[in-house]
């Protein structure tokens, strides 16, 4: 016979005893559909050409403004640099009024003067050299319409058709660029210019 007590203390239910919570099993999320993937990496390979374009721009906007800063420091004098070159062709006007007759036999007092001019010139020109100003003398070299002006032309057949033999004005760089051109005499060349007067021309 059964204890009924004993009966109380079983679950009514006897498969309620296991029964637990039970996990719901996990689901993987679809795969993204092939033409989503493809706007994606279309979309990534425009955001990587973008930023390399601008990466570009801004390396070339930097070395402008290098180039720019680097201009203007060396050619930022040129208006002044101009003016001043008045002043030193006055000192050598002053310097070549005197005749070296007259230089050599001078007293005492007017040497004195003349090298005061000559220091007063070479110090101005050595304050132009070292702002980037610089003087030059293209005598004996070919003429070059680029850094010099031709004034007129002198019969020489000591030297070739073209060559500078006179100089009425000096000419100045500064940094690379022409100042002002020299203004020269150029030889014509003489008896070697109607020599070659029977080559074909050339064109140049």
């Amino acid at each position: 016979m059964t204890d009924p007590d004993l009966q109380k203390d079983k679950p009514a239910n006897p498969g309620q005893a296991s029964e637990g919570v039970v996990s719901k099993p996990y689901i993987m999320p679809d795969d993204p559909e092939p033409a989503a993937a493809e706007a994606l990496t279309k979309e990534l390979g425009e955001t990587r050409d973008k930023m390399l374009r601008t990466l570009a721009e801004m390396e070339n906007l930097r070395k402008r403004t290098s180039r720019e800063v680097s201009d203007a420091r060396t050619y930022g004098i040129t208006g002044f640099a101009r003016d001043v070159l008045e002043i030193a062709d006055n000192l050598q006007r002053a310097l070549d009024a005197v005749p070296a007759e007259a230089r050599a036999n001078a007293d005492p007092g007017l040497k004195a003067l003349i090298e005061g001019v000559e220091l007063t010139e070479r110090s101005l020109l050595n304050t132009l050299e070292k702002n980037g100003v610089k003087k030059f003398d293209p005598t004996g070299q070919k003429f070059d319409p680029n850094f010099q002006q031709a004034m007129y032309e002198v019969p020489d057949p000591s030297v070739p058709a073209g060559t500078v033999v006179q100089v009425v004005q000096a000419g100045f760089m500064i940094g690379e660029r022409v100042l002002r051109p020299a203004l020269v005499g150029v030889a014509k060349g003489g008896a070697k210019a109607a020599a070659n007067s029977n080559e074909p021309n050339d064109g140049a």
